[in-house]
């Protein structure tokens, strides 16, 4: 069994789909909630899990995962700021704003010159951000078997120790992880889950990932 303490930070399918992935490579897992009422099922299916609040969780895992809407992550790292002082946090949230789609185009909160990871990472300046998990639906999130072979997963963050760390997730979870460098990456990261979105919308295509082809 992993004896590493994973604190999730949510309680959707994003959350909930993580969750499963890390219960089934043997880790602790604790997911931090506002409304334990939402995680009932999950908790009633999963007896190793653990409902807490969003400090509690934080507090517990050694390393975190952030899964909440975009919109509510600012907030959230700031009331839990403290806890999350020298840990790794894999960051799977994206700027999506409140507002459907055009033509299957997501809006977007932020702009190219500062993503939504540059902000947490001032909200939380002794935390080790890493954007990861956000440009593939929650369904393929844990071990996907593509016809196209493992899908690529791209990373960044200032931190290369919690880059590594990452990176042995992603290794656990059947990704190629691809390090985009330093958390201004993340400008370019975070707009991939907009064009992942778009063959959803338009023809209710969801099951793909990305994947960086090498010459």
């Amino acid at each position: 069994m992993n004896s590493k303490k994973i604190g999730i930070l949510g309680s959707g399918e994003v959350a909930q789909s993580l969750a499963e992935g890390f219960l089934k490579h043997g880790f602790q897992v604790t997911l931090g909630t506002r409304d334990p009422k939402k995680l009932a099922d999950f908790k009633s299916e999963h007896a190793a899990v653990k409902v807490e609040s969003f400090e509690e969780a934080a507090r517990f895992g050694e390393l975190i995962v952030l899964a909440v809407k975009g919109t509510g992550a600012e907030p959230l790292v700031k009331s839990v700021a403290q806890a999350l002082s020298g840990k790794t946090v894999l960051d799977t949230t994206n700027p999506i704003a409140d507002a459907p789609p055009v033509n299957g185009v997501l809006k977007c909160f932020t702009t190219l010159d500062e993503s939504l990871m540059e902000r947490l990472q001032r909200l939380a300046p002794a935390a080790n951000f890493v954007k990861a998990f956000n440009s593939v639906g929650n369904t393929l999130m844990v071990n996907p078997v593509l016809p196209g072979g493992k899908p690529s997963m791209f990373i960044a963050g200032n931190s290369e120790a919690a880059k590594k760390e990452a990176k042995e997730i992603l290794d656990l979870f059947g990704w190629e992880t691809v390090d985009m460098g330093a958390i201004e990456g993340t400008r370019a990261i975070e707009p991939l889950c907009v064009l992942w979105c778009i063959p959803g919308f338009l023809r209710n295509e969801w099951s793909h990932a990305f994947k960086l082809v090498k010459a």
